[in-house]
C-alpha cells in the first residue's frame, strides 16, 4: 500500500449511500478507489435491493480493493419504518470500523451517514460529511414531499460538519430551497480518470444518437422520443440506442411505438459508458434536471459530439460553450439541434474537440480526491498539508 508523506496521515473513511446506480454510484466508486490508492483505509455501505448484474460486478471489484470492506443492507428509497432497522444495523457495522470520516451520499445515504456519525461522536472524533448529488434537491419546495425533505435536510445540518456540493448550481439550489447552511460548505466538481480522455472511435454500425441513463421523465426521454418523432414526420429518420436499467423502460418502448418510431430505437441494459459511446456517433442528454452528470463529462472527455439540456451543473461543464445547450423540456428545440448536428459531422467533431480541450485540465480525479481530502481534514480540525 502507498505510504503517504507527512503530514498527511492515513484516514479511515466510510462511504454510505443507497442505490448502486447512476452518477452517484460512479462518484463513490471512483473516489473510494482513488482514496485507497492514496493509502487511506476505506469502506462502503450501500443497498442490497438496487442495481443489477452490471452493478454487482463493479461492487465485487470494488470490495476486493477496500481495506474496510463493503457491506450491503436493505434500504428503501422512500422514508419507511425499516429505516430504523437499517440505521441500527449500519451503526453496529460502522462502529466496528472505527472511522475518522463518515461520508454520506444522496438524500438517504446522507441521512444514514450523518445519524451514524453523530452517534459515533459521543465516543471519538468523527467528521460528518454530506454530498447531496442532487437527491432531494430536485423536489418542488411547495410540494408536500418537498416540504418534508427540506425540513429533514435542515434538521440533519445539526449533525453535519461539511457539505460537499458537486456543482455551484447544486450549492445555489440548496441555499434557495433549504436555506443557507449552518455548517461548512465547499464545491468540488466530479473528476475523470486519465484514460477517459482517450478518444472513442464509433463502430461501423454506430447509430446516430446514444442516450445513457435512468429511464425516468426527469431524464427527458419522453422529450427525446417526441423530438425524433417530429424529425421522422419531417422526413429525417434518426436512429438511437437507449441504455439504462430496465426499470421504467417499458413505458418508453410503448411511447416510441405509439409515435411510430419503435424501429428507430434500440433499448439496452447497462454497459460501460465507453462501450456504449462506441455504438453511436453522438450523445444526447435531454434532462429536465441534473447536478454534475458524469455522462456529460465522460462523453466530452471521449471526444463525442454531444447535445445536452441547459440545466443544473451542465453549463459549468460546457464553460465558455454553454450557449450551445438546449432548453429543457422542448422537443422542437431538441429536434432542431439534432438536425443541425447530423447535417454537419465535421463541425460537430470540431466542436467536440474544443469541449474536450477545455474540460481536461479542470475535471480530473486527482484534484477531486485532493480537495475532498482537504475538506475531511478541515472537518477534523487538522489543516491540510501544504502543496509541494
Amino acid at each position: 500500500m502507498t505510504t503517504l508523506p507527512p503530514p498527511h496521515r492515513v484516514l479511515r473513511i466510510v462511504h454510505v449511500f443507497r442505490a448502486p446506480v447512476g452518477g452517484l454510484f460512479r462518484h463513490v466508486v471512483d473516489l473510494a478507489t482513488e482514496q485507497v490508492r492514496q493509502g487511506h483505509q476505506v469502506g462502503v455501505v450501500c443497498d442490497r435491493l438496487s442495481g443489477g448484474a452490471y452493478e454487482d460486478t463493479i461492487l465485487d471489484v470494488l470490495a476486493a480493493r477496500l481495506p474496510l470492506g463493503l457491506i450491503r443492507l436493505p434500504m428503501q428509497r422512500q422514508i419507511s419504518p425499516s429505516d430504523l432497522w437499517a440505521t441500527g444495523s449500519m451503526m453496529t457495522h460502522v462502529r466496528g470500523l472505527a472511522p475518522d470520516v463518515v461520508h454520506g451520499h444522496g438524500a438517504k445515504g446522507g441521512a444514514y451517514g450523518r445519524v451514524i456519525a453523530a452517534w459515533l461522536k459521543r465516543r471519538r472524533a468523527v467528521a460528518s460529511i454530506y454530498t447531496p448529488h442532487g437527491g432531494s434537491l430536485h423536489f418542488d419546495p411547495a410540494s408536500p414531499k418537498g416540504r418534508i425533505y427540506f425540513a429533514a435536510e435542515r434538521m440533519f445540518e445539526r449533525f453535519t460538519d461539511t457539505i460537499i456540493h458537486v456543482s455551484r448550481y447544486e450549492a445555489a439550489i440548496y441555499r434557495d430551497k433549504v436555506r443557507a447552511p449552518r455548517c461548512a460548505v465547499t464545491v468540488i466538481p466530479n473528476g475523470l480518470r486519465p484514460e477517459e480522455f482517450e478518444p472513442i472511435t464509433p463502430r461501423a454500425d454506430a447509430r446516430d444518437l446514444l442516450f445513457l441513463g435512468a429511464f425516468r421523465d426527469l431524464k427527458g426521454i419522453d422529450v427525446l422520443i417526441e423530438a425524433l418523432a417530429l424529425l421522422c414526420a419531417d422526413g429525417l429518420r434518426v436512429s438511437a440506442h437507449l441504455v439504462g436499467q430496465p426499470e421504467g423502460r417499458a413505458d418508453y418502448e410503448r411511447t416510441a411505438g405509439a409515435r411510430g418510431i419503435a424501429d428507430q430505437l434500440a433499448f439496452h441494459d447497462p454497459m460501460p459508458a465507453r462501450d456504449a459511446f462506441a455504438t453511436a456517433r453522438a450523445v444526447v442528454v435531454p434532462s429536465r434536471a441534473e447536478s454534475m452528470p458524469y455522462v456529460v463529462l465522460e462523453a466530452i472527455a471521449a471526444g463525442m459530439p454531444i447535445l445536452a439540456s441547459n440545466v443544473g451543473g451542465i453549463p459549468e461543464i460546457f464553460g465558455p460553450r454553454a450557449a450551445e445547450l438546449v432548453p429543457p423540456g422542448d422537443p422542437h428545440a431538441l429536434a432542431a439541434a439534432i438536425r443541425a448536428l447530423l447535417a454537419d459531422p465535421r463541425q460537430a467533431q470540431a466542436d467536440a474537440q474544443a469541449r474536450r480541450d477545455w474540460l481536461r485540465p479542470r475535471f480530473n480525479i486527482a484534484q477531486m480526491e485532493s480537495d475532498i481530502g482537504a475538506a475531511y481534514l478541515a472537518a477534523l480540525g487538522r489543516p491540510a498539508a501544504a502543496a509541494g
